[in-house]
């Protein structure tokens, strides 16, 4: 295992235009290689703007099946840059049935795998029920560039069982890509709140698991569709690092595109999970109950 590691994050607008919006993810790539990344994650659904913010079937010609054409062209850049890429996308798994996927792709081996989103929200202009089943693989990890990774999917992020389960595989870096902003209806009330939440929660998985967390954003506003109850969503950017005792390595702009490269300590993972043994003082004969939906009765 290498004692430092450099990781990408490509911080990006999306356009209605797919097209343009891989060229803007290939340059973000090139420039985090450039800078010595070795792994590089995207934002959540790259390829298009957030269209979730409504139910029109119209979108499902987005989809593409995983494998498929984007991580073809994504590991052909991969073995061109001997970097690591973390790509979501929305995959076509066969007629009717669609996932919100991230495919893993290696310099040397390609594509390793991909990780369907298991948390599936349903909110105003996140009506992601309507299209994504929820993930059946399992949380996953992937052995690339010389470490174990994990790789969860935007509101994965607010769900310590995921982060714990996936850091239990042994992953050393949790990836978040995401696609998450506010609501500029509510912004002014509630703005700062909401984005303390979201990168408060994965810090507490990063001190929690002894591990480094990725979050990667977009940014930019995105228009709802006319006669939605809300204008639409403003991306709040701040795709950020933190290191396993939750401190923010690097944090990315609000409202601009980013390429962030940030050297991560390997060897701090060892120290920091024997300074703060969790995984030691675990109760796992304790625990069979989170398996249960609620707790309806207390003895």
């Amino acid at each position: 295992m290498p004692e430092t590691l450099k990781v990408g994050l490509v911080q990006m607008r999306c356009s209605d235009d797919p097209a343009q919006n891989l060229e803007r993810a290939v340059a973000g790539i090139r420039e985090a290689a450039r800078q010595g990344a070795r792994i590089v994650c995207l934002p959540e659904l790259f390829r298009t703007p957030y269209f979730c913010k409504h139910e029109d079937p119209r979108y499902f010609q987005l989809a593409e099946p995983v494998p498929g054409p984007t991580t073809e062209e994504l590991a052909r850049l991969a073995a061109e840059l001997n970097v690591s890429i973390l790509a979501s996308l929305f995959e076509k798994r066969t007629d009717g049935l669609y996932h919100n996927t991230l495919a893993v792709l290696d310099p040397e081996r390609g594509y390793l795998g991909k990780y369907r989103k298991m948390h599936i929200p349903h909110d105003p202009l996140f009506e992601e029920k309507y299209y994504f089943a929820p993930g059946d693989l399992g949380f996953r990890v992937f052995d690339t560039a010389g470490v174990r990774i994990g790789t969860l999917i935007c509101w994965d992020q607010w769900f310590p069982e995921a982060a714990r389960l996936t850091a239990l595989q042994g992953a050393q870096i949790l990836f978040y890509p995401t696609a998450i902003g506010w609501l500029p209806e509510e912004e002014a009330s509630e703005g700062a709140v909401q984005h303390e939440a979201w990168e408060l929660v994965q810090r507490a998985h990063a001190i929690t698991n002894g591990c480094y967390v990725v979050a990667v954003n977009r940014t930019g506003f995105e228009p709802a569709p006319p006669g939605a109850a809300y204008r639409g969503i403003r991306f709040w950017g701040q795709s950020f690092v933190a290191a396993p005792d939750g401190t923010v390595l690097a944090r990315a702009p609000v409202d601009e595109e980013a390429v962030l490269v940030v050297e991560l300590d390997l060897s701090f993972i060892d120290r920091f999970r024997t300074t703060w043994p969790f995984f030691r003082d675990r109760r796992i004969d304790a625990y069979a109950e989170l398996t249960r939906r609620f707790l309806d009765t207390c003895d």
